[in-house]
């Protein structure tokens, strides 16, 4: 029986990632840890030795694969041996090639987001230009739990970047701009969401 465990900083992500094991492999289990005090201190102090300590002894006694669902932790959990959610689909974007339009609503996530994607752009021997384009303003939407409103505007100002950007691809660097997708689903370009290729790349391990 496959076993995933799941770290989230915020607990919208377990219904999601429950109706995506339902579609994918109903049989998986999933263990969910939510830890929002996580992303409070990252987002507060950084990698503090505390935080590390805590984040890996989790991943140490995960059972089954380990899955990071923040960006803003991952390079702490990727360093401790787990999964992070965004890695697949930077992987993916790389491959496509740029320009790169990558939408964060986190500040904490610029940083980190912006390494693993220059790092899997190395790994496929590409160079690309990677254009940031920070959401800040619609992050309180989602912490008020108004996921559709968020999602809305996420996918509004993703339209209005565009004709400037001409992407070749659309990188939705949170787990919680996932929704946005569906609404840009008219687009020729790709956008790339972190929930569904994570967990098939941990269901994979």
């Amino acid at each position: 029986m496959t076993q995933i465990t799941l770290l989230h900083t915020a607990e919208a992500h377990v219904a999601t990632f429950d109706a995506l094991r339902d579609r994918i492999t109903p049989g998986a289990v999933l263990h969910h840890v939510v830890r929002p005090d996580w992303l409070a201190t990252a987002r507060a102090s950084g990698p503090t030795e505390a935080l590390i300590k805590e984040i890996t002894e989790a991943i140490q006694s995960a059972q089954g694969t380990a899955l990071c669902t923040c960006t803003t932790i991952g390079d702490m959990a990727e360093t401790a041996g787990a999964l992070v959610i965004d890695r697949p689909a930077m992987t993916e974007a790389a491959r496509i090639g740029g320009p790169i339009l990558m939408a964060y609503a986190l500040e904490s996530t610029a940083a980190p987001s912006r390494a693993a994607l220059e790092r899997a752009l190395a790994r496929a021997d590409k160079t690309a230009d990677v254009i940031p384009l920070p959401l800040p303003q619609f992050w309180p939407l989602f912490e008020s739990d108004e996921r559709d409103a968020f999602a809305a505007c996420i996918a509004g100002a993703i339209r209005d970047a565009l004709p400037t950007a001409k992407p070749a691809c659309i990188l939705l660097a949170q787990a919680s701009m996932a929704p946005a997708a569906a609404l840009l689903s008219d687009l020729d370009t790709p956008v790339l969401t972190t929930p569904e290729t994570a967990l098939r790349a941990a269901l994979a391990r």
